[in-house]
């Protein structure tokens, strides 16, 4: 723990790391006020689409915690500039929420519901039979099937909701075509994290609560990984994996005691 301590900066996921819905964790104040105390550089990075980086600051303000915007880092926005770079003023058909909406407009890429380049799924809770048949069928006649992220859940305070990967399998098994993620595990995200922070990844430990996301992204992106065991992820699941994080822990607050 000493080791991580030590390091100069820290990407950290939020579902389950942060909070559960709208409930912050133990430890979780201690933690980023020792971060900010201490000079220490770091960025939020999170799978979840649903929020911009303002909306998420405010979030946070809401629990007591002054965060400010460009402190975070989303799914949405990983995908915006990954479709950018890939087809510049391409169009997009969207199952997801404003914010994944606002992203995609912030990098030049507008809504087609008649021949997009790409169908994009992410978070959202207006999923529909309706919007699923239309992602179908442009799939089919050639619209390129996105997704925001691979996660199946998520972590609420009273269970878990079903999450990108579970809204997008539909699509897939009906047209027989797989997604692209651009959320972790992909090793993009955690790549956008180094390069806000400007560090080497040698000096940064990325923080999450999930093995098949979180911790394979950072071995994946030769990076020390922290195992939280505040979210979705328990003690005996760890296991169940080929790989190990570099370190477990019950929760960030652990990290500073």
């Amino acid at each position: 723990m000493e080791r991580i301590k030590n390091k100069l900066g820290f990407i950290c996921d939020m579902d389950g790391v942060i909070y559960h819905g709208n409930k912050i964790l133990d430890g979780v104040t201690e933690f980023i006020n020792w971060m900010q105390e201490n000079d220490k550089k770091f960025v939020f990075l999170t799978n979840s689409s649903e929020r911009t980086p303002h909306e998420l600051s405010m979030k946070l303000e809401r629990m007591g915690l002054n965060v400010s915007a460009d402190h975070f880092y989303t799914s949405a926005m990983a995908t915006a500039e990954f479709l950018h770079s890939q087809k510049p003023d391409c169009t997009a058909y969207v199952i997801g929420e404003a914010a994944l909406t606002k992203a995609l407009y912030d990098q030049g890429i507008y809504m087609n519901d008649v021949n997009p380049d790409y169908v994009v799924v992410g978070e959202t809770s207006t999923y529909s039979f309706e919007k699923i048949t239309k992602a179908i069928n442009l799939v089919i006649k050639g619209a390129k099937l996105i997704g925001t992220n691979p996660d199946i859940t998520g972590p609420v305070e009273n269970g878990i909701y079903p999450a990108t990967g579970s809204l997008i399998a539909p699509i897939e098994i009906s047209t027989g075509k797989k997604a692209y993620f651009v959320g972790k595990p992909n090793p993009l995200m955690l790549r956008h994290g180094l390069k806000k922070l400007n560090c080497h990844s040698q000096d940064i430990a990325f923080i999450g609560d999930r093995m098949d996301t979180d911790i394979i992204a950072g071995i994946e992106s030769n990076v020390d990984t922290v195992l939280v065991l505040s979210g979705v992820t328990a003690l005996e699941d760890i296991d169940k994996f080929p790989y190990r994080p570099g370190v477990i822990a019950s929760g960030v607050g652990e990290i500073v005691r």
